[in-house]
C-alpha cells in the first residue's frame, strides 16, 4: 500500500494536511461516535457533528489543529445541549407531573395564585408565538410543540439546520425579552 499525503510511515494520518473534505471522511465516524458517547441521542448528535464541521468551515485555514478543534467544538455543543434539557421542561411534561401529584397525594399541584399566574404566562406566550411571521411560528412549534430535531425541522422547512439554529436563538430571545417588559420575568 502506497503512502498518501496524509500518511505518515508509521500508518498515522496527519490531519494537519488534509482539506476539508477529507478530513470530514476522515472524522466523521470517529466524531460520531464521540457525539453519540456524549447526549445518548444519534440525531441530537448528528446535528452537533454536522454544526461543528460547519464551524470550521469558514475558519479552516486559520485553524492549525483542526482535529483537536472539531472534537472541542462537539464537546461544548455537547455541553450547551445537556445545559437545554437541564432548564427546559416541556409544558406538556410540567402538567403531567402537576397532575400527577395532585392524584398521587390529593393536593393541589399549584396553589391558585400560582395556577393563574402560570395560566397567564402560558397564554400569553400562545398569543405572542401565533404573532411571529410564519417561518419563525412554524420553527418554534415544531421544536417545542413537536420536539423536532434541529435536523428534522430543516428538512420540514427546507432551510439549513444553522438558520433554524438562528432562528431559534432569536425567537427565544425576543420572547424572553417580552415577558421580561411585561413583568413575568425579572
Amino acid at each position: 500500500m502506497a503512502l498518501t499525503e496524509s500518511e505518515s510511515p508509521e500508518g498515522r494520518i496527519n490531519y494537519d494536511v488534509l482539506d476539508l473534505a477529507g478530513l470530514f471522511e476522515v472524522l466523521e465516524k470517529p466524531v460520531m461516535a464521540y457525539a453519540i458517547r456524549l447526549v445518548r441521542d444519534r440525531e441530537t448528535a448528528q446535528d452537533l457533528v454536522q454544526e461543528a464541521f460547519m464551524r470550521l468551515y469558514p475558519l479552516f485555514d486559520e485553524i492549525e489543529k483542526p482535529r483537536p478543534w472539531i472534537y472541542r467544538t462537539v464537546y461544548n455543543l455537547a455541553m450547551n445541549v445537556h445545559r437545554k434539557r437541564n432548564r427546559m421542561v416541556h409544558l406538556d411534561e410540567r402538567e403531567r407531573e402537576h397532575a400527577q401529584r395532585f392524584v398521587e397525594n390529593g393536593e393541589a399541584p399549584l396553589d391558585p395564585e400560582s395556577y393563574m399566574h402560570y395560566q397567564e404566562v402560558i397564554d400569553f406566550l400562545m398569543q405572542r408565538v401565533s404573532e411571529l411571521d410564519d417561518r419563525t411560528r412554524k420553527v418554534v412549534q415544531l421544536k417545542f410543540e413537536k420536539d423536532c430535531s434541529y435536523k428534522q425541522i430543516s428538512d420540514q422547512l427546507g432551510i439549513s439546520v444553522s438558520n433554524v439554529g438562528y432562528i431559534l436563538h432569536h425567537a427565544i430571545k425576543d420572547l424572553a425579552a417580552t415577558l421580561r417588559k411585561e413583568g413575568f420575568l425579572e
